[in-house]
């Protein structure tokens, strides 16, 4: 019984590893942003270069040829992977396609491609027919770069003007702070003078009783 488990076991661990090893891998390696994306029924332009993943061998390239390949999305008109991994696609946009043998040439050989080969190919649309190639392609790491940095002025700006509102606050505080103190010293002042004046007249009040007494003798 156990060995019927452990067998089930294997079987079904095989058969997760090879549904993984035919999912299509679509790794979207120079993100774009765009308001029209690539959709089936669409005839695109892309330029492409394909090599073998266990190998590295390059079979094919648009790019050598120096004319990208035109074809109707979702047509049939190619293999399965380029049919599903190329929609939602930006102009300027590049992707990388790792094809299994089932979304590729399956068992069959091919020119240069043997049998059951997985293939790479790195990928990137140059157009769509009947949409208006943008005046500038937005990447999206550099829009990304772009909010950061406009982000970081922002905490600079904020925390500057914290810092500054702070030392505002202090400046403020031992202006206040000055001014009470000569407030002090001119009334100090004041009822220092206010007191001598006092003195000089109580003197002058005594002098003149004193001369009011010597006249009298």
């Amino acid at each position: 019984m156990k060995s019927i488990f452990l067998s089930l076991s294997l079987l079904a661990s095989a058969t997760v590893g090879v549904l993984a090893a035919e999912e299509l891998g679509i790794d979207v390696t120079v993100p774009v942003e765009c308001d029209r994306k690539t959709r089936k029924g669409d005839k695109i332009n892309v330029h492409y270069r394909g090599t073998l993943q266990s190998n590295g061998q390059q079979f094919d390239a648009s790019y050598d040829r120096g004319t990208p390949f035109s074809f109707k999305l979702g047509g049939g008109q190619v293999i399965k992977g380029w049919d599903e991994g190329l929609v939602d696609m930006c102009i300027g946009e590049k992707r990388t396609l790792t094809v299994p043998p089932s979304y590729g040439y399956g068992q069959r050989s091919i020119g240069p491609i043997p049998a059951g080969s997985t293939l790479i190919f790195k990928t990137e649309l140059i157009g769509i027919d009947g949409v208006p190639k943008p005046e500038s392609i937005v990447y999206k790491q550099a829009a990304e770069k772009a909010e950061e940095a406009a982000s970081a002025v922002e905490e600079k700006v904020a925390e500057a003007t914290d810092k500054a509102g702070g030392k505002i606050a202090d400046a403020t505080e031992k202006v206040e702070e000055k001014a009470e103190e000569a407030s002090a010293n001119v009334v100090e002042k004041v009822a220092s003078v206010v007191s001598g004046a006092a003195e000089a007249v109580k003197t002058v009040v005594a002098d003149t009783d004193d001369v009011q007494e010597h006249n009298e003798l």
